[in-house]
C-alpha cells in the first residue's frame, strides 16, 4: 500500500478516535494538558513511522500502542502519578457518558493497580474487545482476560466494602 493511502487511513483514525487518544493517556497522566502533549506526541511518532505498518486493518490498536507507550515514556521521566479529582473529570468529559456513576466508583478506579485500571478503561470506557486490547497492550489475550476477570473482582470487593462501612457507619 502507498505512504499517500496509509497515511490518509492514519489520519481517518486519529479523527475517529481522538477523545479516546485522549482518555486513555489521560487515564496514565492525570493531567489535562500532559494528557494534550501526549497525543500530540503520539500522532508526531505514528506519522513518522506509518510506512513501517505492514497490515493496515490493526491501524487502531497499533495508534493505541502507540498513546500507552508514549504515555508510560512520559511516566518514566516524569516519574509522577496524580490523583484525579472531580472537578478535573468533569471538565474533562463535559455531557459525556464517560462519567462516573458515583464517587464509590471513582475511588475503586483510582485504588486499582494501574494494569488493571487500563483495561478497564479500554474496555468499558473505550468500548474495545479483548482482542484490541490485547494489541494496544502488547499483551497475551489470556493475560488481558485474567486482569479484566481480577480487575473486577477487586471492584466489587472495593464497592462492598464500602457499602458495608456505609451501612456500619449509619445504618440499613
Amino acid at each position: 500500500m502507498s505512504s499517500k493511502k496509509l497515511e490518509k487511513l492514519l489520519i481517518d483514525c486519529i479523527q475517529e478516535n481522538k477523545e479516546s487518544a485522549y482518555r486513555l493517556a489521560f487515564s496514565y497522566v492525570k493531567n489535562q494538558q500532559d494528557a494534550l502533549d501526549i497525543v500530540q506526541e503520539s500522532i508526531r511518532k505514528s506519522f513518522t513511522s506509518v510506512s513501517s505498518l505492514k497490515n493496515k486493518t490493526v491501524i487502531k490498536s497499533w495508534f493505541f500502542r502507540i498513546v500507552v507507550n508514549t504515555s508510560l515514556d512520559f511516566l518514566r521521566k516524569k516519574k509522577r502519578i496524580q490523583l484525579v479529582d472531580d472537578e478535573t473529570l468533569e471538565m474533562i468529559s463535559p455531557g459525556t457518558e464517560d462519567r462516573y456513576p458515583n464517587v464509590d466508583l471513582e475511588k475503586a478506579m483510582e485504588e486499582l493497580p494501574h494494569k488493571y485500571r487500563v483495561i478497564v478503561i479500554l474496555r468499558f470506557f473505550e468500548d474495545m474487545k479483548i482482542e484490541e486490547i490485547s494489541a494496544v497492550l502488547n499483551e497475551k489475550i489470556s493475560t488481558v482476560k485474567t486482569r479484566l476477570y481480577k480487575a473486577l473482582r477487586l471492584l466489587k470487593e472495593q464497592l462492598l466494602d464500602e457499602e458495608l462501612e456505609e451501612v456500619q457507619e449509619y445504618g440499613p
